[in-house]
């Protein structure tokens, strides 16, 4: 039966865990003790050999046979290759646990799916269950030695109420070396379309709901019947185990007290029982033999898996579910939070919180000045350098033959220096021109000064065409302002 514990350890306290030191049910000491026995018994006799029965000479050849052995064991990496092998087991453990089949979920299904209140939907519901749980018990029954030894043949089962007499004939009659417990789940899968046929299952989609549970179900049988055919593999638990003993085995001679007389380093105190060496015998070989427990839980350890106890709790709470639970629901009525607009379950005394807010953010704990609350009006904030909601400005070109383009503009005033109705507002994206394209621009404009003294007509149109770019420039910086304004 597996050791509970929990309920002892709910709140963290003072020497919590130390309560449990003391149990001896499901404990270290009661796996261990006939290990650390035996290792004491033989270090005492080794120790008592070499004080009173080895003659001088002897002595002083099995001081060195300490010295090499305690200088040899630290090559021996017990905690590297314990570690991974416990760890490695400990993993399996919890996934064979959580393989374990359970009919929750198919319950619920076949008492949603096949209807009927007659004696033949009962009488299909529970024997689809009852192929469910049979399933369960057929691997349960091929990996738990407890499950074994309460079902050892068919005729168990038969009397058991899990088989009939006709399915047992049918099971018995397949030729198939390989464990079945796959048959019940097809007789399950026929049995359904069965029910499907005769209208018991609604649609199409409650027997797609209806097969898809019993795969799920199939699928953790399977699952923990490959777990025990398929174990750790046995060379590295060989490993663990010879590592381990043969470790111990070089402290038994190696941890050895010799004559403080003799001058060994690290020998200048004799206290005749190595305390530590106990110590790490009980963590190492202890660490072994928790291994060595989880490594199958479905035997009969004192932690391994109560299988029994699944079965029956499994068998009985599918067959309540789809019988007499079927079809009965309480009758309806208003819940006492019907009326409140934030319903709140009462307490205890004994659990009563303390008053509280409920938690919004940590940024609501943030305080701020009176000051600081204060709106500040967007005028006075002014507008960022380079905002890129910043509708673009129109550059007018400069008319061939116009006395702007006389070459007299300088770098970093831009055209319309001079004679511009309006001065063009800065932009902070509009760059200064170098001096070296301000030469050009010069050269440019000396060239565009004599073909517009050449064509004095064209020179006359460009210019009006200038003048009303400027205008359509101005508007648009008006209309940019107000925007921004606006923003």
């Amino acid at each position: 039966m597996t050791v509970t514990y929990t309920s002892r350890v709910a709140t963290a306290r003072f020497g919590g865990f130390s309560r449990l030191l003391l149990l001896w049910r499901g404990s270290i000491y009661k796996l261990l003790y006939r290990e650390l026995l035996l290792f004491l018994t033989a270090y005492l006799g080794l120790s008592l050999a070499y004080r009173f029965l080895l003659s001088e000479e002897q002595r002083r050849l099995f001081e060195k046979l300490v010295l090499y052995c305690d200088k040899s064991a630290e090559l021996i990496p017990v905690s590297f290759v314990l570690g991974f092998y416990v760890a490695l087991v400990l993993e399996r453990w919890w996934g064979q646990f959580r393989t374990v089949p359970a009919p929750d979920g198919l319950m619920v299904a076949v008492g949603s799916s096949v209807r009927g209140s007659d004696a033949r939907g009962r009488l299909l519901r529970r024997t689809l269950l009852r192929y469910g749980s049979l399933a369960a018990l057929l691997v349960l029954r091929a990996v738990s030695t407890p499950v074994y030894k309460r079902f050892p043949t068919t005729d168990h089962l038969v009397q058991a109420g899990f088989l009939t007499r006709e399915e047992r004939r049918r099971l018995e009659a397949l030729r198939s070396p390989y464990n079945k417990f796959w048959v019940p789940c097809v007789w399950f899968g026929a049995l359904a379309g069965r029910a499907r046929q005769e209208g018991r299952i609604g649609d199409d989609c409650a027997l797609k709901l209806l097969m898809e549970e019993l795969n799920r179900f199939r699928a953790h049988c399977s699952l923990l019947f490959h777990y025990d055919w398929i174990s750790v593999p046995l060379v590295y638990t060989q490993v663990v185990t010879i590592a381990v003993y043969t470790f111990f085995l070089t402290c038994l001679v190696g941890r050895q007290f010799l004559d403080p007389s003799q001058g060994y380093p690290g020998h200048e105190l004799d206290l005749g029982v190595p305390v530590f060496t106990l110590l790490q015998f009980f963590f190492y070989v202890g660490w072994l033999k928790v291994a060595e427990q989880l490594i199958n839980p479905f035997g009969e350890d004192d932690d391994d898996f109560e299988t029994n106890t699944l079965i029956d709790r499994n068998f009985q709470v599918s067959m309540l579910a789809v019988d007499e639970l079927y079809g009965g629901v309480p009758e309806l009525e208003r819940d006492r939070f019907w009326d409140a607009a934030v319903p709140r379950p009462p307490y205890t005394a004994a659990a009563a919180p303390p008053p509280r807010r409920p938690f919004r953010g940590s940024a609501f704990d943030v305080t701020l000045a009176k000051e600081d609350l204060q709106l500040q009006p967007l005028e006075e904030l002014g507008d960022p350098p380079g905002d890129p909601l910043d509708p673009p400005r129109a550059t007018p070109s400069p008319p061939r033959g116009s006395p702007r383009s006389s070459g007299r503009c300088s770098p970093g005033r831009g055209w319309g220096s001079e004679g511009d109705p309006e001065p063009r507002p800065p932009n902070s994206k509009t760059r200064q021109q170098k001096p070296k394209n301000g030469n050009k621009n010069a050269k440019n404009g000396n060239k565009n000064a004599k073909n517009g003294n050449k064509n004095p007509k064209n020179g006359n149109k460009n210019q009006n065409t200038a003048i009303k770019m400027q205008k359509m420039a101005i508007k648009m910086q008006k209309m940019a302002i107000k925007t921004k304004k606006w923003q």
